[in-house]
């Protein structure tokens, strides 16, 4: 049974380790990720871009996919379902519909006023239907389903302000993490960070895990960051093993060329599991 993520968010707040969000792409990303979350007893936040819902589908699609391998794969560990970075309200009332446990509304590209209206709507609707709510203040830039923008750090007297505001259950500040790859050095903002966590009393999200040193991974758990966005680092993994599994066999079988980057996956999600949740 699917679960909303506002229980494990907040053991994770109070207890200072971090949930892994791995984003999904198709059935066999999902299926590897449940296995290894299983087989390591932790809790998980399955998430899925638009992008990739219209990939897959649909967003029944998605939550019946999700819901069915959880009950065939015997997966036992509390697992939420949610929307990352819906663009509207529609569509997160759309994922609500479809049985996601929990939605982004992302209005950050808006004025801070127009963000706090839109996620204000989301929040009153998902609240009745016992779903979380995840915002985002600023603007976290990068690459993200092939949208590329710049990044705008959110302030802390914004955050304080937009969370009093919407009664939103998460809050994702932007300060200085990019979607995709970077080009440079991480600047992560650490102070402001542990500023807005310290003032407010709910779990703090990091989008753009991928490519940010461990060292900064861990400062950031230490300065309030309780769920981290994986997606690029798990797409990385599985394209080198696919491509060593192309140019050493002639198979046309895409379940085994697919399948060739299953341990890279598990592997990664290990990885970060255990570094995000180490206490």
């Amino acid at each position: 049974m699917l679960v909303n993520n506002r229980k494990m968010l907040l053991d994770a707040k109070e207890n200072h380790y971090a949930i892994p969000h791995f984003n999904i792409n198709n059935l066999e990303w999902t299926k590897y990720i449940l296995e290894e979350m299983e087989s390591l007893k932790k809790p998980l936040i399955l998430g899925v871009s638009e992008g990739a819902i219209q990939y897959m589908g649909g967003y029944k699609v998605v939550s019946h996919l999700v819901k069915g391998l959880m009950e065939d794969l015997n997966i036992t560990i509390p697992v939420c379902l949610h929307l990352d970075h819906g663009t509207s309200f529609e569509s997160c009332k759309e994922a609500i519909e479809s049985g996601f446990t929990s939605v982004m509304i992302d209005a950050s590209q808006k004025n801070l006023e127009e963000n706090i209206e839109i996620t204000k709507q989301v929040v009153e609707y998902a609240h009745l239907k016992g779903v979380t709510v995840e915002a985002e203040v600023g603007h976290i830039g990068g690459s993200k389903d092939h949208l590329i923008s710049t990044n705008t750090n959110a302030q802390l007297e914004e955050c304080i302000h937009f969370v009093r505001k919407t009664g939103i259950d998460s809050l994702a500040p932007a300060l200085g993490s990019v979607h995709g790859l970077y080009h440079g050095k991480p600047n992560l903002d650490f102070k402001t960070m542990k500023e807005i966590s310290g003032m407010l009393d709910i779990p703090l999200v990091l989008h753009g895990g991928t490519g940010i040193p461990n060292d900064q991974i861990r400062e950031a758990i230490t300065c309030g960051i309780n769920k981290i966005n994986i997606n690029t680092e798990l797409q990385i993994a599985w394209y080198h093993e696919v491509k060593k599994f192309i140019e050493k066999n002639d198979s046309y079988d895409p379940r085994k060329i697919i399948g060739s980057g299953e341990d890279a996956i598990k592997e990664k999600v290990r990885e970060k599991t255990e570094m995000f949740m180490n206490r």
